[in-house]
């Protein structure tokens, strides 16, 4: 859905009336567009001076790229790491956002409050500071535990456990195909940035993790990295839905998802937002949502669960980037904060987890399993490498290793040259 499509083109203003004009544009993902109009509608009652343009989204990036180009920046802008069009990374390269650090001393509007000291402890981080310095470039606008997602029924029906081991998990898959049931799904290869995050720590631990996400020279020639890669090869290639790779698109994806509500696959990567997502979806009788962390390699070993976080940013370029910034601190207010939760949306605000609904707070109960950790990043950010990008040669390489036309060998050559190309334009 598309809001005011016209809307970043021209530029924030100033209205002859002193009335300011932002920008906002907002990737619709699967919490929907309607929790952004409600919120705005707040601001403006509270900021009558101030009025905002909305625009949103699924390819919110596709949609003020082109204005961009032309130096017409929006004000503020909600869009991850992770998007097709590496748009976020691409700014942080060019090092094109705003310092963000002020914000969180901002006391929240309508509120007595800072931002800071409402957030969650540890989610100013290696992802909202991605130069690895104490300087915040994104916000933290949602949290989410991903991992592994399933219909709990379909497993109590076949008397199936959830597996903690990758022995356990491929054996489960031998006993489902015997039933014409496939272990795994995905619904676009970039979920696997998640499931790979978790993955990565499990196998190696957290300092093995920052070694990955840091470009370590060769890291990907190790025998733990490669571990990594063969495990996730010997999923895609022997356990998958047949019909993965022809869904995994911006237009079909629900049709895998669907796959799970169905009872044809098992496991999905996704998160939190998939409750919401698919809330109008037929599903096979008696279905309930089941969350689970990545296996590990041994029984009793620490399964990570990945934290996704979603960022909020300003452009540098923008032209009221202070009152953006005043704008931002009330997304973090609790009237914000409760129109986002009512569709799953949680933000890294102190108590925010207890208010989400019983389908929601099974995702978040996991962190409370034994053996579980959290674990959150992203890859470092470094000058561009023309022709390298390490979230395309790792995930989106899977739908070319699930289709065989690429090897292990090779996807490990390509994600180590890409890596080493990086950690090079690090120094």
């Amino acid at each position: 859905m598309l809001l005011g499509v016209g809307a970043c083109g021209g530029g924030s203003s100033t209205g002859a009336n002193g009335k300011v004009t932002l920008k906002f544009a907002a990737f619709e993902g699967g919490y929907g567009s309607q929790i952004y109009k409600d919120v705005v509608k707040e601001y403006e009652k509270l900021n009558p001076n101030v009025k905002i343009d909305l625009v949103t989204s699924k390819k919110i990036e596709d949609e003020i790229t082109p204005g961009m180009k032309a130096g017409n920046y929006p004000d503020i802008v909600e869009l991850g790491q992770g998007s097709t069009s590496g748009l976020t990374e691409t700014l942080l390269k060019d090092k094109a956002l705003e310092k963000l650090n002020d914000v969180l001393d901002i006391k929240v509007p309508g509120e007595s409050k800072t931002v800071k000291e409402k957030l969650v402890d540890g989610v100013i981080g290696l992802y909202t500071n991605p130069y690895g310095n104490s300087d915040t470039y994104l916000m933290p606008m949602y949290y989410s535990p991903s991992g592994l997602v399933y219909n709990k029924a379909l497993l109590e029906k076949n008397g199936w456990k959830v597996p903690t081991t990758w022995d356990e998990m491929f054996k489960l898959g031998d006993e489902a195909k015997a039933k014409g049931i496939s272990l795994f799904t995905y619904p676009t290869a970039g979920y696997f940035d998640a499931f790979f995050n978790a993955l990565i720590a499990d196998v190696g631990g957290p300092d093995f993790f920052k070694d990955v996400m840091t470009y370590k020279k060769d890291v990907w020639k190790t025998d733990k990295a490669q571990k990594v890669l063969s495990i996730a090869n010997k999923l895609v290639t022997e356990y998958l839905n047949p019909n993965t790779v022809g869904y995994a698109n911006a237009q079909d994806f629900t049709k895998n998802q669907q796959s799970i509500l169905d009872g044809k696959s098992l496991f999905m990567p996704n998160g939190t937002w998939i409750v919401n997502e698919m809330k109008d979806a037929p599903r096979m009788d008696g279905f309930k949502w089941g969350f689970a962390p990545v296996p590990t390699l041994s029984k009793d070993a620490t399964r990570y669960i990945n934290t996704t976080i979603e960022a909020v940013w300003i452009p540098s370029k923008a032209k009221h980037k202070e009152e953006a910034k005043k704008f931002m601190a009330f997304l973090y207010s609790d009237k914000a904060a409760d129109i986002f939760v009512k569709t799953g949306a949680v933000q890294p605000i102190k108590g925010m987890p207890e208010k989400v609904s019983e389908d929601m707070k099974l995702f978040y109960d996991a962190y409370n399993e034994p053996n579980v950790k959290a674990v959150s990043g992203s890859f470092s950010t470094t000058a561009s490498v023309e022709g390298k990008n390490i979230k395309e040669d790792l995930y989106n390489t899977v739908d070319s290793i699930a289709s065989k036309q690429k090897t292990l060998k090779q996807w490990i050559d390509q994600v180590n040259d890409t890596s080493n190309a990086l950690n090079a334009a690090a120094k």
